[in-house]
């Protein structure tokens, strides 16, 4: 999806796991909302995201602090999503909430022909 933030930490990281039910219609539309709504919010650092084959996946949003984390857990169409999720979208997921105290990483530089 996004690259992570490049914020210098300490940051916070919600980390959101999920098995998607065989029942998808709507989700990625949703879910291409929801990027952009939190893109809009005030502390919204970045996200990241991947998803197997079998429906389980990772999501990352990063954060400025656990207020901004708050703020975005209220929004309205959030919260609508939530309860779609839940009916419709998620067989399970799992929600962490963490401070990120450091960060590095590693990108290659492939020359294009």
């Amino acid at each position: 999806m996004m690259k992570p933030p490049l914020a210098s930490p300490p940051y916070y990281v919600v980390a959101f796991s999920s098995t998607r039910t065989s029942d998808d219609q709507g989700y990625d539309d949703m879910a291409s909302k929801m990027v952009a709504l939190a893109a809009q919010q005030d502390g919204f650092l970045g996200v990241e995201s991947a998803r197997d084959s079998n429906g389980f996946g990772i999501t990352n949003s990063f954060w400025r602090d656990e207020a901004s984390i708050l703020k975005w857990k209220a929004a309205v169409d959030h919260i609508e999503a939530q309860h779609l999720g839940k009916d419709r979208w998620y067989s399970h997921y799992n929600v962490r909430i963490g401070i990120v105290e450091r960060a590095y990483g590693f990108d290659r530089f492939e020359p294009k022909d």
